[in-house]
Formats: structure tokens, C-alpha cells, sequence
């Protein structure tokens, strides 16, 4: 039935990694799934055969998806089905985009959607890696024009060693989380997350994951010898339009190269709209295709703006390749928030707040791999005004999120451990302008905010986007690179870190790859420009303030026994309720007998943690506590005077004076002072009122005495009998 089935099986890294096509989804130009252990993914891949009018983009969306019953799961909420794409989707759907979105050829413009679904998970093997490698299967099984395929890997640093693809295990040991792409002759994509390590061992992690997907990348030409589908016909160059792009450079260098020249932002693009539009007037008096026309002037400004970097050294704005823009650090600038700090380098621009929370303020990740709380978050915004345009404003995209995730992971490094910091970190970047890399300025500003809130991070972190302009003469690295820089460059290099090693670095390439040297010169001009940045921040604040802001909760953490946690709660959670609505604290209870208690006020704190501790404590004998009647009875009355706990008053024990009623002294709702005897047989506790002062709460045992106990009677004798008041003898 499937005469089309092929099977590749690739040994790798210890394990076998699988790739099938032609028994499922086969009516996709390309479908593969992909399989490394008991975890699953099926890529697939569709291509338009023709090009919307006007089209003048090349029009790639990628899609990742985790379905539920991939774990054995059914999903939350009330629809109980998978709904939007989570954080971790979005993630992994940008992860896949970026290696292969370089290798599709210039001026292809043909709509193609890249699926990858989730069908098992082992919780072991990450499904992340197996779905790069199957799409990127799926892509050059097509026929689509791909210049593929790309391997990908996950490189770990445990006990000083690399570990290819790392188990999920081995990941909570390790000291790095590094995510590669490429082909085999070189790099396309870096994604990572480092423990303050240097750039020779982070530089090592990704030879060693490009050595290691190269079994991949031939396992992939291997099943594309048998089963790839016939390429498309590319339609061949069209010479009038080669003739145009000449004629473009013809008339327009001179003026473009003159426009670039203005170095402040706004004024630049004004000037080289202008040029653009006076180009194009001229070509129309030709009786040029201006429609056409529009799509090279690309191609003009990026051999100005390139060549010019090249031949002189200087850039758009007049720096050299290695100047890093004047910084500006402010902290403390909103008076009511927690801490916040506003990052400014040349033209870009964050205010980041951020904000301390208790454990009631975690996210809750349902994930695949199960249920977890985060305690650090971090969200980036981007608004339209930053870059003078207008816009919509709504849910955050995938740019966003992917902009804060890098943020995340070069902060979450340093930050101290719960047990020290006990606070959930929320931290918001808004950029306020924008001249590229405004997720470098969203890591020195949440590293300031942090500091200015109070945070103990380990060490100051900065972060700087490295640029390259590759030609066959030669190539320049850029620091710090402006968004131009950025849109007509080959490279987009960003490293964080401390004064110690790098936090994080992600790479995108947009050519076909780069050569590891390159990535030595970019690491270490990187690192120049890092210290330069963690300079100018120390200006404003170097370390953590010692003291909270006065908004800002205090945590205070106590411990009881776990097996008063219960009594601590309450029946249905009615006392720890009443605790807090009385006390207007937030109280966080874990399994193991911690206890957390926030507010802004001690005394409140302080309230609430006598609550808790006079539930929990003991009664001792001879200790005088303060309780409440809550039962009234002919014997006596029934005294809460520790937490839960209850002691009875015998009436004789109520007052020095002979009591008839109980009620005569006390009734249910008093406040009373008592004394603790002792316990009975049963351990019920035995309580004292007449012996205590009832204003001073004073032990007065001295001075009514103790009641003597009756003598015991000797065998045989029998107790007297008590006349009865007004009895005559016979």
C-alpha cells in the first residue's frame, strides 16, 4: 500500500535517530517523521506553485506544535482541547525558522507553511531538536528550492565535557544549554544559555555540536537520494531585470551613498526616502518598471552601506567597527515600583521595572514534561512608537517573545537561589526607542532594576549585538550594531554576560554560514565591548541594594513541623484565611513545613507570625496564655488559649471564692488569662484562672495558695456524709 515508504535509521549520539516518508501525510510535497528514542515529530512541508501579484516577500511561517496525548495528557481549561500556541511553541517555531529561512534562493517569493506536530514524548529526549532535523528532512525531500539540509544538536557542559543532546536529566547537571544549526560546511543559527562561562568554552560547544549533527545532515542526503521528489523549475533571470538593477546603481549610488551619510536616525531615513523617490521619478521618466525597481533599491543600499565599511572602516553613523554608542544609566526613576532603571545607548532605549512578588504570584506551566512553576519572568514590549510608526497594540508576537526569552536566559544565570531571595521576579522591558538591539538594552536595563530592587544577582550583566559584512575581499566585524546595520548585514551576533564569562549568546545568519574564525573575532570583540557597557552601568549602580524599596513586600520565612501543617491550614483553609484576611499579609505554606510570609508592614508580619506559632507551639506546664471561652459547661469552661488548642477551667479552678454556675464568671467569647496544671490521664490540658491575675495576666500562686489535695483514706474507712442544710435530728 505505501510503494513510496523509505526509512533511514542514523545511529547518533548513542541513540538512533529515524526518519520515515511516504506512509503518512502523504499528500504534502514533503512529510517525514522523525523519531530519537520513544519521542515523535511529524514534519511536513507545502509550497505554493505560484506567486500573489505584487509580492515582494518571501512568505515563510513555521509552525510547532505539542499535542497532549503526547504525553499521555489531556489538556487543561474548559475547552480541554490544545488551544494558541504556548511560550515554548512560539520558541521552538522561531528556532526552526531561523537556519533554514537563509538557505531558500534570493527573490524566491513562493508561500511555503512548515508544520511540525508533536506526536510522543519520552520525557527525555526533547522534541525541539528531533522536529529541526525532520522539518529540515521534510524541506529537502520536497522539491521545494531548498539549499539544504541542516542539521541541528543540543550541546551540554557537565563536569567540564560537551554532551550531545543531553537528556532532560543530564540538562539540570548542566552548565550550559546550547542549541546549534547549520549545514555541514558551517553555522547558521546559535541559541543558548551559559553559566557565567568563557568564550573558548562556549565557542567549543558549538564546533562540538557542528561536528556532532553532521551524521544528520548525511543521513538526510542519504534518504533524499531515494525519495526526494523532482525540484521545481526556478523560472530563469530575467534579463531586462538584470539590465534595471544596473541602471538603478547607475543612477542611484552616488545619492544613496550621500543620504547615508547623515548619521542621526530619523534624519537618515528621511534623506534616503528622498533619494529613493527622486531615483524612481527618474526611472519613470524612462519608462522603467518602477513596480520592479522597488524591490532592488534593497539591493542598492546594502552594496553602499556595505562597501562603505569595508573600504573605509566607518559606518552609517560615523563610528568605527568597534566603538560602542554613549550610554546613559539611570536607576530608581519610577518612585512606587520595586526597583527600575532606564538603559540608553545612542538611539535605543529600555525602561525596565522591576517587581517583587511571593510565591502566590508564580506561573503555572503546563508543559508536556508536567506541571512547574517559573518565579522569573521577564516580558518585553515593543511598541510602534519606538521606531516612529504607528500601529496596533495587542498580544505580544513572536518577536517579542523571542526578544524576551533571550533576555530571560542571560539574567536567570545570576540570580540568587530561592532559599536566600525567597521572591517571585518579574521584570518589563519597555522600549521606548529603537536603533537596533533593543534585547541587549533589555538586559542591561532588567540587570539595573534588579540591582535597584534589591535583587543579590551574582554580578552585574550587559549585553552587545556584534554585526558582519562578509564579501570575497574580506570581512568587517561590527560592535554594537545599528538597526540599518542589522537589516542590510550578514550576521546578527548578540552575547551576554558578566565580568566572570557569558550568560547567553544567539546567532542568526543570513548567508549560507560563517567560518568558526569569524565567531572567534566576533567572541572577542564581543567581550571588549561588554566590558566597556559594564563600565558605563557601574556609574549608575554596581551591586544590590541592601535595603528594599518601602512598596516592596518583606518576606520572612519560618518552619514548623510538617505534621502541624494541618492545623496551620485549617479545616477547608478556613484558619490560614483568617490569618490573612486579619493580619493582611500573603502567606505561602510548602510541603516540607516552610513557611513565607510577606507584607510591607512588620507589625503585620509579626501578628501573623504569632498566629502561626501559637497554633504550633506546645502548652507548657506553669505558662500563663491568653485565651478564649468557647464553651460553657455545669463543670467548668472550655478555654482556646494556643492556636486549636483547648484547655478546661474546672469551676473550682474559676475562682478563689466558691463559684455555683460557671456562667457566674465566665461566658462563651471572654478573653480570659489561664495557667497551664498540667494534663489528665487523656492528655487533655488542665487550666487555671484563679491563680492568675485577670489584668496583669500575673502569677498569683502565692498568694491564694494552692488548693490541697484530700488526704487519701485508709482501707476501710468510709467518706463522711455532708449534712444537708437546715436538717433536724430525730
Amino acid at each position: 500500500m505505501f510503494d513510496n515508504y523509505f526509512r533511514k535509521d542514523i545511529p547518533w549520539g548513542g541513540q538512533v535517530l529515524t526518519l520515515e516518508t511516504g506512509k503518512i501525510a502523504r499528500q504534502a510535497d514533503g512529510a517525514v517523521m522523525a523519531r530519537l528514542g520513544d519521542t515523535i515529530v511529524l514534519c511536513t512541508v507545502v509550497g505554493s506553485r505560484s506567486v500573489k501579484p505584487g509580492q515582494d516577500f518571501f512568505p515563510l511561517t513555521v509552525n510547532y506544535q505539542e499535542k497532549a496525548f503526547a504525553a499521555g495528557k489531556i489538556p487543561g481549561g474548559f475547552f480541554k482541547r490544545e488551544g494558541r500556541p504556548s511560550e515554548a511553541e512560539t520558541l521552538v517555531s522561531r528556532l526552526i525558522d531561523r537556519p533554514i529561512r537563509p538557505l531558500f534562493p534570493e527573490g524566491f517569493r513562493n508561500e511555503v507553511q512548515v508544520i511540525a506536530t508533536v506526536l510522543s514524548h519520552d520525557l527525555e529526549n526533547d522534541p525541539d531538536i528531533v522536529a529541526m532535523v525532520g522539518c529540515s528532512a521534510a524541506l529537502t525531500l520536497s522539491g521545494i528550492p531548498f539549499f539544504g539540509p541542516v542539521g541541528a544538536a543540543r550541546v551540554g557542559y557537565v563536569d567540564g565535557a560537551y554532551v550531545l543532546n543531553p537528556t532532560l536529566a543530564q540538562r539540570k547537571l548542566s552548565k550550559l544549554d546550547l542549541v546549534v544549526a547549520g549545514t555541514a560546511e558551517g553555522v547558521l543559527m546559535v541559541e543558548s544559555e551559559a553559566h557565567e562561562l568563557s568564550e573558548e568554552v562556549m565557542l567549543g560547544a558549538v564546533e562540538f555540536g557542528h561536528k556532532g549533527f553532521q551524521p544528520v545532515i548525511e543521513g538526510i542526503i542519504a534518504l533524499a537520494e531515494v525519495a526526494a521528489k523532482e525540484p521545481w523549475e526556478l523560472p530563469p533571470e530575467d534579463p531586462a531585470l538584470a539590465a534595471l538593477k544596473a541602471r538603478i546603481a547607475e543612477l542611484g549610488r552616488a545619492p544613496m551613498a550621500e543620504a547615508y551619510r547623515v548619521t542621526e536616525k530619523l534624519a537618515r531615513h528621511r534623506a534616503v526616502a528622498e533619494a529613493k523617490q527622486a531615483l524612481l521619478a527618474a526611472l519613470e521618466a524612462e519608462g522603467a518598471d518602477t513596480a520592479a525597481a522597488k524591490g532592488l533599491l534593497k539591493d542598492l543600499e546594502a552594496e553602499v552601506v556595505r562597501n562603505a565599511i569595508l573600504d573605509t572602516g566607518r559606518r552609517i553613523d560615523g563610528r568605527d567597527t568597534k566603538t560602542v554608542r554613549p550610554i546613559m544609566a539611570e536607576v530608581g526613576v519610577l518612585p512606587r515600583a520595586h526597583g527600575s532603571a532606564l538603559f540608553t545607548r545612542g538611539e535605543t532605549q529600555a525602561l525596565c521595572v522591576a517587581t517583587l512578588g511571593t510565591g502566590q504570584d508564580e506561573q503555572i506551566i503546563d508543559a508536556l514534561t508536567g506541571e512547574y512553576r517559573e518565579d522569573f519572568l521577564l516580558h518585553y514590549n515593543f511598541p510602534p512608537y519606538s521606531v516612529n510608526e504607528t500601529g496596533r497594540l495587542g498580544s505580544p508576537g513572536r518577536r517579542e517573545i523571542g526578544h524576551g526569552k533571550l533576555a530571560w536566559r542571560a539574567i536567570h544565570p545570576v540570580l540568587p537561589e530561592k532559599e536566600k531571595f525567597p521572591y517571585t521576579l518579574r521584570v518589563v522591558s519597555e522600549i521606548t526607542e529603537s536603533n537596533g538591539s533593543s534585547s541587549m538594552a533589555t538586559v542591561c536595563g532588567a540587570s539595573l532594576a534588579l540591582m535597584d530592587a534589591g535583587c543579590p544577582i551574582a554580578r552585574p550583566v550587559a549585553g552587545i549585538a556584534m554585526g558582519l559584512i562578509k564579501e570575497d575581499r574580506g570581512f568587517a566585524v561590527l560592535s554594537d550594531i545599528l538597526g540599518d546595520e542589522d537589516h542590510l548585514g550578514d550576521m546578527d551576533f548578540k552575547v551576554a554576560g558578566t565580568e566572570a564569562g557569558v550568560t547567553s549568546l544567539q546567532m542568526d545568519i543570513k548567508i549560507t554560514s560563517i567560518t568558526f574564525d569569524i565567531m572567534r573575532v566576533a567572541l572577542e570583540q564581543a567581550r571588549e565591548g561588554r566590558m566597556h557597557i559594564l563600565g558605563e552601568m557601574a556609574k549608575a549602580i554596581s551591586g544590590a541594594r541592601t535595603d528594599l524599596a518601602a512598596t516592596a513586600p518583606r518576606i520572612t520565612v519560618i518552619t514548623v513541623p510538617k505534621d502541624k501543617i494541618r492545623e496551620v491550614i485549617g479545616t477547608g483553609g478556613k484558619v490560614i484565611r483568617e490569618i490573612v484576611e486579619q493580619t493582611g499579609t500573603k502567606i505561602d505554606i510548602e510541603d516540607d513545613g516552610t513557611i513565607k510570609i510577606a507584607s510591607t508592614s512588620q507589625e503585620a508580619t509579626q501578628a501573623a507570625i504569632d498566629r502561626i506559632r501559637g497554633i504550633v507551639a506546645e502548652p507548657e506546664v506553669g505558662v500563663i496564655y491568653t485565651g478564649r471561652v468557647v464553651k460553657t459547661a455545669e463543670f467548668g469552661a472550655f478555654v482556646n488559649f494556643l492556636g486549636a488548642r483547648d484547655g478546661l477551667v474546672h469551676i473550682s479552678e474559676l475562682a478563689n471564692d466558691r463559684v455555683a454556675k460557671t456562667t457566674d464568671v465566665v461566658k462563651e467569647g471572654d478573653l480570659v488569662k489561664v495557667k497551664v496544671l498540667g494534663f489528665d490521664d487523656r492528655g487533655k490540658v488542665k487550666l487555671s484562672m484563679r491563680v492568675v491575675d485577670q489584668e496583669t495576666g500575673a502569677d498569683i500562686t502565692d498568694q491564694v495558695g494552692e488548693r490541697r489535695p484530700r488526704p487519701p483514706r485508709e482501707e476501710g474507712e468510709e467518706r463522711p456524709r455532708r449534712e444537708r442544710a437546715g436538717r433536724r435530728d430525730d
